[in-house]
């Protein structure tokens, strides 16, 4: 079984730094491209809308803007991918790939999970060309099987630390209980405030049942898609947006855990995440790009 490469304390040290910039959930798993709501110029939009276009095309805004057009502005709007039926294209990382990438994982940690939560963030591992689509699901998944031991552990393991996760000066307290937020899914989440924020993003109430992240599959699997597309840490942009913009996956480690692995501070674990990535990358047939370390 793999060692685990961090402790959840110092997980939990990076996301009590990142504030949280909620994108509103977004459903779409199965619907029809066609579906989506016609594009409006002049329309305010948000980060994670989908239209359809004049063209008849799906286009996902990746910045807020007053609707702009998306064929012209292109760094607000993204296309996104449909195949010819008109419905939405599937996850770039296969189920064969997935067990590939995770030999010994926790049976916890389902591939059907991963594929459910996808629907909370549309534009991850949607954005962009495919090379860049893959680029990004191995990014993904090359830091959380990182945090986690190869996805083997769904709880932090020690015990000791339970107690500390609980801000009691924030104005909700820890209704779940002093104890209640320690690590849990595959960033480890930890904190009342981690938790709240992440619940009220997701539309789940995880401040009073923390519990779910470790009980429920695809909860697990959003928590870690709302850090990976809407928090910056101790970076400067989220993990989401260094790959689609070509930062390069060393920026997404220093969003992850840059203050206790980059500029040389750990360069032991910042190799663990490159290597992880580098054989992701392989196995889904593409370059892992360049800037790999931070």
């Amino acid at each position: 079984m793999p060692r685990r490469r961090l402790s959840a304390v110092l997980t939990a040290l990076v996301l009590a730094t990142a504030a949280p910039v909620l994108l509103p959930a977004q459903s779409a798993s199965a619907a029809p491209c066609s579906s989506y709501p016609a594009w409006v110029a002049g329309r305010s939009y948000n980060a994670g809308d989908v239209v359809r276009y004049t063209d008849g095309k799906a286009y996902i805004a990746e910045h807020a803007n007053p609707g702009y057009d998306p064929t012209i502005s292109t760094w607000y709007w993204e296309p996104y991918a449909c195949d010819g039926s008109g419905t939405p294209s599937g996850f770039v990382v296969s189920e064969a790939k997935f067990n590939q990438m995770f030999p010994n994982r926790n049976s916890f940690y389902t591939y059907s999970g991963l594929k459910a939560a996808l629907s909370a963030y549309p534009a991850f591992a949607a954005t962009g060309s495919d090379t860049t689509r893959k680029q990004e699901a191995a990014a993904f998944l090359a830091n959380v099987g990182h945090e986690t031991g190869g996805l083997v552990h769904v709880v932090e393991q020690n015990t000791a630390n339970y107690p500390h996760y609980c801000d009691w000066s924030r104005p909700y307290g820890c209704p779940a209980g002093q104890a209640a937020y320690y690590g849990r899914g595959p960033i480890q989440l930890s904190w009342n405030f981690n938790y709240k924020a992440a619940g009220d993003a997701l539309g789940i109430d995880l401040l009073n049942n923390p519990w779910r992240v470790q009980n429920e599959a695809a909860v697990a699997w959003k928590t870690a898609l709302w850090y990976w597309n809407t928090q910056s840490g101790p970076g400067t942009m989220t993990p989401h947006n260094a790959m689609v913009n070509g930062a390069g996956f060393g920026q997404t480690i220093r969003s992850i855990n840059g203050s206790l692995e980059c500029d040389g501070k750990n360069p032991a674990q910042v190799q663990s995440r490159v290597t992880n990535y580098q054989r992701f990358t392989q196995l889904l047939g593409v370059t892992p790009g360049g800037n790999l370390y931070c």
